[in-house]
Order: structure tokens, then C-alpha cells, then sequence
């Protein structure tokens, strides 16, 4: 029991280690040599690469949706990236999800009279940390559309995957879906335990995203490279292949120990690098819980 204990512990401080630091070294860190850099998707949408979270945007003729803001600090050069695109107004700024790579610029954008939209279980997290100005003033359960730019916007609510308050955002018009953190191309799953993640969640989730999209669908993780549905069916299948070997040793009564030392991810490590965090976070769904 106190091994099974730990093991919870482990993977709970695995998944806050993603959070908890940025939320409170942001201000610690040294952001002057960050660049917004943005790159055209197709159609209206494109994202900008900083540092955090990827942020989406979608530019036309009604103006300009925003999907996360990364940190504080970045805020005036995200805007300022934001108008090379386009000078129209930003009517909305959609969270994907709590982590505050994604949502340290809220209050920013909520000081600047942009309207902020949720799920209702994103404000409720955020209402922890964060000031009134910079929680979603739009929040919903289900899914909700958006039709601006010449574009059905579908925000998609997800089953607890990386957290319990996941959004995909699809353009079906451009054909670009945005993942969030669901999906990303540059490191393993981050299952956030503490914030209502979940293992099946996630696979589930991933399911959705490949239904979602065709053949040339273009992905935008929430961390990583613009990909394609086979590269998340890739993803996806790595994590039920994981799922299903550490079942199997959960099974055999093996310690979290041992399965480390059995390596389940050792063919999928040379491309998603460290396993550890995520490996906890399945050790501790499928054998820490009882």
C-alpha cells in the first residue's frame, strides 16, 4: 500500500510538474529573447510559435479569433504578431485548457474588453489562480460553434484526456484542427492527474481527433510540428500499445520498479524522449489506484 501510495504521488506530481513551475516561475523568467513567430496553416487559420502553448488564429473578414495567449509577458508581442496578419479587431479568445502556458496572457486579453471562452470546467480551475478579468465570461459543457471568417469554428469538448477540461477547435472550412495539448509531436502525453486528466480519456480523445480529420487535415499540436491524421493515429496507437503492456504487468504484480525497468516505451523513445512522467501516470491509473 505504501508503494501504491507513492506511486499516486509520483504520477500526480508528474503531470502538476508541467503546470505548477510555469505558473510560478513565469514571472521569474527571463522572456526579453522571445520571438512570436507566425506560420501560415491554410485558409484563414495560422499559429504562432513563442513560448508555451502553441496560439491559433483565425483571420478574415469579421475579424480575428484567438486560441490561447501563452504567458503574460508575450501578450503585446502575440498582439503585435497578430497584426501582421491582420489589423481587424479580435472578436474572441478560446482556452483550450487550463495549463497556464496556454491561458498567463487571460487577464491581459480580459483587460482589453476581448471576451474569453471556456469550458465551464476551465473557469472553475482558473478561478483558483487567477483574477476575474482574466477567467472566461463565455463558458459552455457541450460543444458550441462559431461561424465567422467563412468558417464553422466546432469547439469540441473532450473526454478527461491531458486534463478534464479539454477543447478541440476544428475550421472545418480551412480543414485545420487545433489540438490543444491532447496532441503533440514533441514528448510523450502529458496525463495531468491532478487537473482531471486521464489515460483512457486520452486515447479516447485521440480517437476523435483522427474521426475528426481527412487526409489532408492539417493538426496543430498543442507543442510541435503542424502534423496529419496518420501522425496522430501513430500517437494514438503508441499510447494504447503502452496501455496494454503495463496492463499486462500490472496484472503480474510487478512494481512500478520493474516496469520502468521492463522499458514498455523503448521503441518510441528515440522519438518522444523521456518516458518517465508519462509512465507514472499510466502505472498510477491502471495499478496505483487500489
Amino acid at each position: 500500500m505504501k508503494h501504491v501510495t507513492r506511486m499516486v504521488y509520483l504520477a500526480c506530481a508528474a503531470a502538476v510538474s508541467l503546470a505548477v513551475p510555469q505558473a510560478l516561475t513565469a514571472q521569474q523568467r527571463d522572456f526579453s529573447d522571445v520571438r512570436i513567430t507566425p506560420h501560415h496553416v491554410a485558409g484563414t487559420v495560422y499559429y504562432l510559435e513563442g513560448q508555451g502553448g502553441h496560439v491559433v488564429v483565425s483571420a478574415g473578414e469579421d475579424g480575428i479569433v484567438m486560441v490561447d495567449d501563452q504567458f503574460a509577458p508575450l501578450t503585446d508581442r502575440i498582439i503585435a504578431a497578430i497584426r501582421t496578419i491582420s489589423s481587424d479587431d479580435i472578436r474572441f479568445l478560446i482556452n483550450t485548457h487550463v495549463h497556464p502556458d496556454h491561458t498567463g496572457g487571460n487577464e491581459n486579453i480580459g483587460r482589453l474588453g476581448i471576451p474569453i471562452m471556456a469550458r465551464d470546467r476551465v473557469r472553475v480551475r482558473l478561478m483558483a489562480s487567477l483574477p476575474e478579468i482574466a477567467l472566461p465570461v463565455v463558458t459552455f459543457t457541450d460543444d458550441i460553434s462559431l461561424h465567422l471568417n467563412g468558417e464553422d469554428m466546432e469547439v469540441i469538448t473532450l473526454p478527461p484526456a491531458h486534463t478534464d477540461g479539454d477543447s478541440y477547435i476544428y475550421f472545418r472550412g480551412s480543414d485545420v484542427l487545433a489540438a490543444g495539448d491532447v496532441f503533440r509531436t514533441v514528448a510523450f502525453p502529458v496525463i495531468d492527474l491532478n487537473n482531471g486528466g486521464s489515460l483512457d480519456g486520452t486515447i479516447e480523445a485521440l480517437g476523435m481527433a483522427v474521426g475528426l480529420a481527412g487526409p489532408n487535415t492539417r493538426i496543430v499540436p498543442g507543442h510541435g510540428v503542424v502534423s496529419t491524421r496518420a501522425d496522430v493515429m501513430e500517437f494514438r496507437d503508441m499510447v494504447i500499445d503502452v496501455k496494454a503492456q503495463v496492463s499486462e504487468m500490472v496484472a503480474r504484480g510487478m512494481t512500478y520498479q520493474q516496469v520502468a525497468a521492463a522499458n514498455p516505451t523503448a521503441r518510441y523513445n528515440a522519438k518522444w524522449g523521456d518516458p518517465e512522467r508519462f509512465l507514472t501516470a499510466v502505472y498510477a491509473e491502471l495499478g496505483g489506484g487500489s
